[in-house]
């Protein structure tokens, strides 16, 4: 059975918009993938653990929305070959990087392992996953979170607010 899944992609390394197309390319030709459709590419300032970090490099993101017949553990460990792939180091956890690939939804499903929690516990919260998700999906929503576009009008709003 296919389920629709959608993935977030940025680079904040090396040639990021190579990256990001190369990555694309390898998700779509996997046998038990097929690619629906992927943003445009949105430039966006580094997120690090204390917040917008202006001195880190820019990052480059999309979001894409998959068919796959893989398991959502199987998708998680494909996702990391190919991150690896494009020399991807996980020295911290909110480290610049040449490659980060995020499953934000797998279907409607509510998953929490060690290793992967679906949807994304912070995607609701960042606008280089919303506006982009937004861009190929109009109704796109997040299970337990709501509609992407009034979670990202709500974004919007509070950092209006915080000006």
């Amino acid at each position: 059975m296919k389920t629709s899944v959608v993935v977030a992609l940025g680079s904040n390394l090396g040639n990021r918009k190579k990256t990001l197309k190369a990555a694309l390319k390898a998700l779509g030709k996997h046998d038990k993938i097929k690619l629906l459709v992927a943003s445009s590419f949105h430039e966006t300032v580094a997120i690090t653990e204390s917040g917008a970090d202006e001195s880190q490099p820019k990052y480059l993101n999309a979001v894409a929305m998959l068919e796959t017949t893989l398991k959502p553990k199987e998708l998680h460990e494909l996702t990391q070959q190919i991150e690896n792939k494009h020399g991807r180091v996980r020295l911290a956890r909110w480290a610049p990087r040449t490659l980060d690939i995020d499953i934000i939804t797998y279907g409607v499903e509510l998953i929490e392992t060690k290793k992967l929690i679906v949807p994304h516990p912070r995607a609701h919260e960042r606008k280089f996953v919303l506006q982009p998700w937004l861009e190929i999906d109009s109704d796109a929503f997040i299970p337990g979170k709501g509609k992407v576009s009034a979670l990202l009008e709500n974004l919007m709003d509070l950092q209006k607010a915080e000006k």
